[in-house]
């Protein structure tokens, strides 16, 4: 969502939102994942 106005439209349709706001918590899922197995496996080696 951010920057997109500089690089196309910059008014979406409420479904787009949603849409836009859903893809960016799934990224934010896969990245707390990832986070979380790093932490493990820093823990894991100590």
């Amino acid at each position: 969502m951010c920057g997109e106005y500089e690089h196309g439209r910059g008014f979406f349709t409420k479904q787009e939102k949603i849409e836009m706001l859903e893809d960016y918590k799934e990224k934010l899922e896969h990245e707390a994942k990832g986070v979380e197995e790093a932490i493990k496996e820093l823990k894991k080696n100590n």
